[in-house]
């Protein structure tokens, strides 16, 4: 994750226009600060929305294919608690062996209950896909493929909503990218280039129109907003649980999920080898 250059490099971009460039009007310049404060926080998101995605999938697989581990092995410790207080008798071994009974199946709560089925936006891809009948795609991995990050962040800097002046556009943009965002988070490189093509072939944006001097402060203003609110996003992503876990394997989250499971299966065995030896 890289939000802290990338935060610098927003800072830069709104800082832009600050040097006067000879004979220059005040309004180009401030109109060249707005287009380069708009680049960097577009920039700056698209490092945002790719940490969440990981975030999110790192978090959704290691659930599928993890949990399964972890539920034997909570088995296997109210086992070996079990059969210890059956050979002692002692009280002590017997509350232990009741409370590692009881953690096998703890009462859900709400997160458990639906948790393949809620994401930050609501319905996870997977939920909502049951729901309208389309095929089920969950993440394959943690990280999308090289080319679906590449036409990600094409996509991303072409249909953005932030480069929207119009209300309308900016609706039209945000159901687009939309759209995107989920293909984005499944790694579905070809429905990532089906939405490129339809955007290539949608109504052309319209030209820019100089602002004048107040509006174009007034976007300022909001871009600077938007770009706190997304540093507090990153940093809130970074100090989770699963962010700090991704940050133990920046290159390859995906093997790092392996680890895990690699030293889930070890503990697996551990316990089981405990337990033959109790009951024996």
């Amino acid at each position: 994750m890289t939000s802290r250059s990338e935060d610098s490099d927003v800072d830069q971009g709104l800082e832009q226009g600050a040097d006067t460039g000879g004979d220059e009007r005040p309004e180009a310049r401030l109109a060249r600060a707005v287009r380069a404060a708009e680049q960097a926080l577009i920039e700056f998101e698209i490092a945002v929305e790719t940490f969440r995605v990981e975030v999110e999938n790192f978090s959704r697989l290691h659930h599928q294919r993890l949990g399964p581990m972890y539920a034997r092995l909570d088995e296997l410790e109210a086992q070996i608690a079990e059969a210890r207080a059956a050979r002692t008798g002692d009280p002590e071994d017997l509350r232990r062996a009741h409370e590692a009974r009881a953690a096998v199946m703890p009462m859900p709560g709400v997160e458990e209950l639906f948790h393949d089925w809620l994401d930050t936006d609501g319905l996870s891809p997977e939920a909502a896909a049951m729901l309208t009948e389309r095929p089920v795609q969950p993440p394959k991995r943690v990280r999308p493929g090289e080319e679906a990050r590449r036409l990600y962040r094409e996509l991303a800097r072409k249909a953005h909503p932030d480069l929207a002046r119009e209300e309308d556009e900016r609706k039209r943009r945000e159901e687009f990218i939309t759209r995107v965002n989920a293909a984005y988070a499944r790694g579905d490189e070809g429905l990532l280039r089906e939405l490129s093509a339809e955007w290539e072939a949608g109504p052309a944006p319209a030209e820019e129109r100089l602002d004048e001097s107040e509006e174009l402060y007034a976007r300022l203003e909001w871009l600077a907003e938007r770009k706190d609110m997304l540093s507090a996003l990153a940093r809130e992503l970074e100090e989770s649980a699963v962010g700090a876990m991704l940050r133990m394997a920046p290159d390859d989250p995906d093997r790092l999920l392996e680890e895990i499971a690699e030293q889930l299966l070890a503990q697996v065995s551990e316990r089981e080898h405990e337990l033959s030896g109790l009951v024996q």
